[in-house]
């Protein structure tokens, strides 16, 4: 008799856990160039992530990966295919994303805690104590506490960065788009906000899509890495990371680390354009 008939059976996961957050069927982008030209930025882009998932975005310049987050940030309209949230078509910006930019994009006559509650006072006209509760507690977790009455001048890059991400969680979005967020940061800032940000994603659970260009970036975030081919971007391929959580600096020394981003760094960069 087949052992496994007689096996334990493993309890079955919830649906609703791994039912697909953010699921792009059939994706593609046209843009119009300025001489009229049709450039193809996304072509036939499959692709579904799951709750609290942290997914990373890497290939080639001019790929479109950023075009995805602005998809799923309803920034954009697809030209073909469709992009959901929850099952429901992405025809519009949503409550539930939160977005943090290359740049911090921080209003310089507005001081830290007035810049990460200036999106509640811009989209309702003002804002109650609830949102400065939960303001000072972001400056907290982000480890600005005493800088809320600073101006945006008085920081450093990484501690605008900071702030903009806090500006970002504000309304607890249950998805968050960051597009390169660190790359303006010197290296060492940008290893310590890497850090920061597992932090904060551990603390608070989101759904996040990263583009990056640094695949030790990419390895040390994610649970999944996905690779695009040059233009016209396709889902090249999916990268499962392998490595335990939480992670710290020991990981980077890993062998497992260094073998998967010599891995991924010969796919990047020797993929031909299909």
């Amino acid at each position: 008799m087949n052992a496994t008939l007689n096996a334990p059976q493993a309890p079955v996961a919830d649906a609703a856990a791994l039912a697909p957050v953010i699921e792009f069927k059939g994706v593609g982008q046209v843009f119009t160039s300025s001489d009229g030209s049709r450039v193809e930025a996304l072509h036939d882009v499959n692709l579904s992530l799951r709750r609290h998932e942290f997914v990373s975005l890497i290939g080639p310049s001019g790929c479109g990966k950023s075009t995805l987050l602005r998809l799923v940030g309803g920034l954009l309209k697809p030209t073909s295919g469709a992009v959901s949230i929850f099952g429901m078509p992405v025809t519009e910006p949503r409550d539930e994303i939160g977005f943090a930019f290359q740049k911090p994009t921080l209003l310089p006559w507005l001081d830290v805690l007035d810049n990460i509650t200036f999106p509640m006072r811009h989209k309702y006209g003002r804002i109650d104590d609830g949102d400065k509760a939960r303001a000072q507690s972001l400056l907290e977790t982000v480890g600005l506490r005493d800088f809320a009455r600073k101006r945006i001048g008085e920081l450093s890059g990484g501690m605008q960065q900071r702030a903009a991400i806090a500006r970002a969680l504000l309304h607890d979005p249950d998805i968050l788009l960051m597009d390169e967020p660190f790359s303006a940061l010197d290296a060492l800032t940008r290893d310590e906000m890497s850090f920061e940000l597992l932090r904060i994603w551990s603390e608070r659970p989101k759904t996040v899509v990263f583009v990056t260009h640094s695949i030790q970036e990419a390895l040390l975030l994610s649970d999944r890495i996905v690779v695009m081919s040059a233009r016209p971007g396709r889902v090249a391929e999916i990268i499962d990371v392998p490595l335990a959580r939480p992670r710290n600096l020991a990981t980077l020394s890993d062998p497992v680390f260094t073998h998967l981003a010599n891995d991924i760094r010969v796919k990047v960069f020797t993929r031909k354009p299909e």
